[in-house]
């Protein structure tokens, strides 16, 4: 099953995250397919690419983590 979620970059003490899509039985760090935007939690900025390709996962029933739930919660972002 494929899911929506957050994969970590950047150096110590310095986190990035990038939203990526992957199995969810593969670390999510080296195993994505595809990455969908990204989430720098020292600014809050989180900013999704292609909002309608997003869309089209999740009507083919990929899933977010509930982490990534929780941030396009709090920053309204509509799917």
């Amino acid at each position: 099953m494929l899911k929506i979620r957050l994969s970590r970059a950047g150096k110590r003490n310095t986190p990035f995250f990038r939203v990526v899509l992957t199995e969810h039985t593969k670390a999510a760090k080296h195993g994505y397919k595809e990455v969908l935007g990204f989430y720098n939690p020292i600014s809050k900025e989180f900013k999704l690419k292609d909002t309608a390709k997003i869309k089209k996962y999740l009507s083919n029933g990929v899933q977010f983590s509930p982490r990534l739930e929780k941030l396009v919660k709090i920053n309204k972002i509509s799917l």
